[in-house]
């Protein structure tokens, strides 16, 4: 019994345990994810490896990025990561070269010959199993699913991996074009891998026998053939140990043969009951003083509740709205007064026009004989691909649909904020017409995703994960940081025993602090305005709601259909322009059985080469995206493609001048600002009766 040893790995997202017996054998080794809960899942393998051994004490050390403060707490013996990985690959696989390890917020390269090198992420977490689950829940699944889809991809699509913020930049407007998800999560494996090679490696060769480990690259075949292809490896340089997810543990095992016996039950006790960790983070005000401060609040945004009536009871005009967001599809018919007859909110399951097609699917079982659709409009990400699937009369940007509908609950509203799944825009208007925007850039830090991803990497739905946040003690405070820093920020105040509620209640703080001070960059809250309207799915989230009244000092308007406003306002636009013309959109029975392939094609019209993608629709119409020039624009080669530039420039210059002006002629010169305000001058001196030239080329 004296020959037991074990290590545990405490990482960023896992517990692992391992342990050996006198010979060096494992006789047990565990995985589990430990959902911010440390020091219980650690009792829990304790428990287990306890019960199936039949022994209560062994030499027993810590390892991982998480394990350093329970060590201190327990008195247990912590080694580093690194040193640990490499005893377990020098005792395990001897002659490798190289080890490639990603864990859920680690990745390592390590070099072994006459000196040990390795190269590690730092602060960032991009390429590694966190960035592989943000990836995969964009795309409505698992990291397993992933895997699975990329067995089949045909195609690889440049994303970058530098983090899950800039890589959903990158994946959006292919998913909302109708990329294929075999080609999607092939290009998010294949993406980790430059990730890890050109970000660690940093030009150092990768050769001779390679060593792959962690859980991603464990439980992941395609990932590692995605390295095996891009390394170039062949044979016997594919080193593919046993065990590969629990290196860490094993190596620390290694280490500790000999030392000094634990009492395991012992160990596992104090874990369930709790050891204080050393916490340095700083804490926030409750959102709610107790339950009547809430329910006093759900009451007064009660009174935002737009006009319903019963479908089945409407007959007349109809308007529909379909806003094809980041993450979600939202529909929303109205009738001749505004009143909401019928919506729909879901996830987009990486198919926005699928999404759509279901939801028109479910309407059209539910419209009755006397109402009909007369016009519609798509909104959001899919706006131009929605338009041209379904051939509906409008499609409108988003920022003039969610103004539209904020006017309807608000007439005299100053300023709209509308977080979504990854968008989030801050809308200024004056006397009812938009007057400022400002939109998040690349960073999608703090939307709706943003708090998905972390209610989902703690075992949570959004729902329930919102709701432990309305009457946290304590919440943490993660300041205004980006995804990659606060992922860092919200592990290390797990790691100090900050309780699941503290985290979701300073993540709802976050938000509005990243749009306020980061994105809207505000100097005051004083310059918000006086009449806001707050919008978007995310503010259904009742803790960002009232984060956002406590941070600005300001009791603001947000309606009971937030999630669903840029297709409310959708459809509001679509009534607004309805002169009785005769609509386009394809009738409810032909979108029932629409068909569509996708495929990708080269351009091959010029030195670009640009990668295409081509929606074929039945019917014979096509949309095609991914064009850098006119050339791609009417054909997966660029056949018959429309020139865009002579399409602009007719578009800005072609106004008719008057023939016999009582006021004279006006030259106006071809440069600067022209070539965007030349409309609005040929009008205006068209008006006061002046002929308006424009100098020639």
């Amino acid at each position: 019994m004296k020959g037991y040893s074990a290590g545990i790995d405490i990482g960023s997202t896992t517990v692992k345990l391992v342990v050996l017996d006198g010979e060096k054998r494992m006789v047990f080794g565990r995985y589990r994810r430990h959902q911010a809960d440390i020091q219980k899942t650690g009792a829990q393998l304790l428990d287990g490896a306890r019960g199936e051994l039949g022994t209560a004490e062994m030499s027993i050390g810590i390892t991982g990025s998480g394990g350093m403060g329970i060590a201190e707490s327990l008195g247990i013996e912590f080694l580093q990561e690194v040193v640990a990985t490499c005893s377990a690959v020098q005792e395990r696989c001897p002659g490798t070269d190289v080890a490639i390890e990603l864990g859920g917020e680690d990745a390592k390269i390590i070099y072994f010959g006459s000196s040990i090198e390795e190269r590690m992420n730092g602060v960032c977490a991009g390429g590694t199993g966190s960035f592989i689950d943000q990836m995969a829940s964009l795309l409505q699944t698992d990291a397993a699913g992933l895997d699975r889809e990329a067995a089949h991809y045909s195609e690889i699509y440049p994303i970058a991996a530098r983090c899950g913020v800039f890589a959903k930049t990158d994946i959006q407007p292919l998913i909302n074009d109708g990329a294929t998800r075999p080609n999607l999560a092939a290009s998010i494996f294949q993406a980790v891998v430059n990730q890890t090679i050109s970000g660690l490696a940093c030009g150092k060769p990768i050769r001779g026998r390679v060593a792959f480990l962690g859980g991603p690259l464990h439980f992941l075949p395609e990932l590692k053939k995605a390295f095996i292809r891009t390394l170039h490896l062949t044979g016997d340089e594919v080193v593919d140990p046993e065990n590969s997810h629990l290196f860490a543990a094993l190596g620390t095992a290694l280490e500790m043969r000999g030392g000094q016996a634990q009492d395991l039950g012992a160990l596992a006790a104090r874990l369930r009951q709790g050891v204080q960790v050393r916490t340095d983070v700083k804490r926030l005000d409750p959102l709610f003083s107790g339950q009547e401060d809430y329910r006093q609040f759900c009451l007064r945004h009660e009174k935002a509740s737009v006009p319903t009536q019963d479908l089945s009871y409407y007959s007349g005009d109809c308007f529909l709205g379909i806003d094809a967001g980041s993450t979600t599809t939202k529909l929303a018919l109205i009738g001749s007064e505004g009143q909401l007859l019928y919506s729909y909110y879901s996830g987009n399951q990486g198919s926005p026009i699928k999404t759509a097609i279901a939801a028109l699917t479910q309407l059209r079982g539910l419209l009755p004989k006397g109402a009909r659709i007369v016009r519609s409009c798509s909104t959001g990400y899919g706006e131009a691909l929605l338009k041209a699937a379904f051939r509906l009369e409008e499609g409108e940007v988003e920022t003039v649909a969610h103004c539209t509908a904020a006017s309807f609950f608000d007439p005299q509203v100053d300023c709209v904020l509308d977080i979504g799944g990854q968008d989030m825009k801050f809308m200024r208007l004056k006397d009812g017409v938009l007057d400022n925007v400002v939109l998040n850039e690349a960073c999608s830090s703090g939307c709706g995703s943003f708090i998905e991803n972390f209610a989902t990497s703690l075992g949570y739905s959004v729902e329930d994960f919102a709701a432990e946040a309305l009457f946290a003690r304590q919440p943490i405070d993660l300041g205004t940081r980006c995804t990659v820093f606060m992922n860092s920020k919200v592990k290390q105040a797990q790691k100090e025993g900050a309780s699941v509620a503290d985290i979701s209640a300073g993540l709802a703080y976050s938000v509005i602090k990243n749009a306020l001070f980061k994105v809207i960059k505000l100097s005051s809250p004083e310059d918000l305005g006086s009449h806001i309207v707050a919008q978007g799915g995310t503010f259904l989230n009742h803790a960002v709601l009232r984060a956002f009244e406590l941070i600005s000092g300001r009791e603001v308007v947000c309606s009971n259909i937030s999630g669903i406003m840029g297709a409310f306002g959708a459809a509001l636009i679509a009534r607004r322009t309805y002169q009785g013309q005769p609509g386009t959109m394809l009738p409810l029975e032909e979108i029932d059985k629409l068909s569509y392939t996708t495929a990708t094609a080269r351009c091959g019209g010029c030195s670009n080469n640009c990668m295409l993608t081509v929606n074929s629709f039945s019917g014979g119409r096509k949309y095609i995206t991914g064009n850098r020039c006119e050339k791609g624009a009417g054909g997966s080669r660029g056949k018959g493609g429309r020139n865009l530039v002579e399409y602009k420039r007719q578009r800005i210059f072609g106004y008719t001048p008057l023939t016999d002006p009582p006021r004279g002629v006006i030259g106006i010169p071809r440069v600067l600002n022209i070539y965007e305000d030349y409309p609005f001058w040929a009008t205006f001196f068209k008006e006061l009766g002046f002929s308006v030239a424009a100098a020639p080329f």
